[in-house]
């Protein structure tokens, strides 16, 4: 916890010290990229998993959402601002958490319990200025599956080539023991000949993203990104574990009604 809140204020400096000399309005980046009003589309997410015999998990998701000045909806993703001072917004959270597994996944898993799928909801505060964006946000487990919580600290630039946008990304994520012990730990009745007991403790994970969006196709609003999650050791030395990172992609197509 303490070199994730040292990163997030030496992250935070930076960008406050490379933009303080220069103004532009609030938002400027987000304003061009994503305008307002009810939208519809389709997205498919690929995500690598680092578990034993669990090669990828495949995530399609229809989306039916709404955007406003305040109120963000995109399927199970809703945001919500509560408050913003100059640059600083603060808002609400709720996201899905696509996580977990069930025995017949992998013989890794057997005689285990699953690991179910939960909802997070939250609160984050972003800081934007000169298309620089810095966020942190708490999510919680609502459903209580793991009972933990997430937080996060992201680092982000948008650069703009014409009509394309886009956008590299930092970002630190700090898992409370109990997130991890659920999704990564092995009780002592859940062992099989390929795992043996094992208790998670609180993580830190590093991800590299990369995001390029554009409304040249179809009249609609295309993003795709990719990440590069590192994860911590924790995590890696799990038996449930095979790898100590991960790459995953995004494709994700929307139109306003």
């Amino acid at each position: 916890m303490k070199k994730l809140l040292l990163c997030l204020i030496a992250l935070t400096t930076f960008v406050a010290n490379s933009v303080n000399a220069e103004t532009d309005n609030r938002g400027d980046a987000r304003e061009r990229i994503e305008p307002n009003g009810f939208l519809y589309g389709f997205g498919l997410g690929i995500n690598q998993e680092i578990y034993q015999g669990y090669d990828y998990r495949v995530i399609p998701l229809p989306i039916i959402g709404y955007r406003s000045e305040k109120l963000s909806i995109l399927g199970p993703f809703v945001s919500y601002e509560l408050a913003q001072f100059n640059d600083v917004e603060f808002t609400v959270q709720a996201a899905p958490r696509f996580q977990g597994f069930d025995e017949s996944d992998s013989a890794v898993f057997e005689n285990m319990a699953d690991r179910r799928f939960s909802m997070d909801a939250g609160l984050g505060i972003q800081y934007e200025k000169r298309d620089w964006k810095v966020s942190v946000k708490s999510m919680f487990d609502v459903l209580n599956r793991s009972g933990g919580y997430e937080l996060t600290a992201d680092l982000g630039r948008v650069f703009r080539y014409g009509p394309v946008f886009v956008e590299p990304s930092i970002s630190l994520s700090y898992l409370d023991d109990k997130h991890v012990d659920y999704y990564y730990g092995v009780k002592a009745n859940e062992t099989n000949e390929l795992t043996y007991q094992y208790q998670g403790k609180s993580a830190v994970n590093t991800r590299i993203g990369f995001s390029v969006a554009t409304p040249i196709f179809f009249s609609g609003f295309t993003m795709f990104a990719i990440d590069y999650t590192r994860y911590d050791d924790v995590i890696a030395d799990s038996p449930l574990v095979d790898q100590n990172h991960n790459i995953s992609a995004r494709l994700m197509f929307s139109k306003f009604f």
